[in-house]
């Protein structure tokens, strides 16, 4: 039930093994990298708890996976599935089936990354308060966050997703709509050996990533 004028968005994967993380995997087994891509959502689901303000949401893939997300879902978190065949057209048609239902501000996150900096969220939709897009880039060239204050649907089409130049395709296109958006710091994702060396080397004493801390204690790279 809508409560709020705006709306977060996580975007899952239901960590089945062979199916997320595959990138990781070697060096890591199959069973493991979905074991890291759990951790990792539950750890962000268990932060974006407490982000109370908005009306928070997870877009799951794939449909079956229904039952499973029910079951992992904080209480106040309410669950659909994304709809599309590529990254462009799930991300638009959550920002069209939320805007239909007349939020203000929506920002749309992806959960197989760390648990952000305190005030990140805060950040972002106070942006929207001055500007149509605000984006989180991420070190490898995408963005991990992205937030909009009216649906704009040129931005999730003719970009290569996955790809190192998503950040600036997007940027590109903006320019071209006329639309300056606010970027937040640079985050990341965990997709690469690289990336999973840098988790493992944060500093995680704060106790926002408990699961994943636990995880990293037994990974050997």
């Amino acid at each position: 039930m809508r409560k709020s004028a705006d709306a977060l968005v996580l975007m899952a994967k239901e960590s089945v093994p062979g199916a997320v993380k595959t990138r990781l995997a070697p060096p890591l087994s199959a069973q493991q990298a979905a074991e890291l891509n759990r951790c990792l959502l539950l750890d962000l689901l268990e932060d974006v708890a407490s982000f109370t303000v908005v009306d928070r949401y997870i877009a799951f893939t794939p449909e079956s996976g229904a039952s499973w997300f029910g079951d992992i879902a904080p209480s106040g978190f309410e669950c659909f599935p994304q709809r599309g065949n590529d990254l462009g057209e799930r991300m638009a048609a959550i920002f069209a089936k939320l805007f239909a239902s007349d939020y203000k501000r929506i920002v749309v996150v992806g959960s197989d990354l760390p648990v952000f900096p305190t005030g990140y969220l805060s950040e972002a939709f106070r942006a929207l308060e001055t500007s149509d897009v605000v984006l989180g880039p991420t070190l490898d060239g995408g963005y991990c966050l992205i937030g909009l204050e009216r649906f704009i649907p040129e931005l999730f089409t003719n970009i290569e997703w996955g790809t190192a130049n998503v950040f600036e395709r997007s940027r590109a296109r903006l320019v071209q709509l006329g639309i300056e958006p606010v970027l937040l710091p640079e985050w990341f994702d965990i997709d690469t050996v690289d990336d999973l060396k840098r988790l493992k080397a944060m500093d995680f004493t704060g106790g926002a990533q408990t699961r994943t801390a636990e995880f990293l204690k037994r990974l050997s790279l």
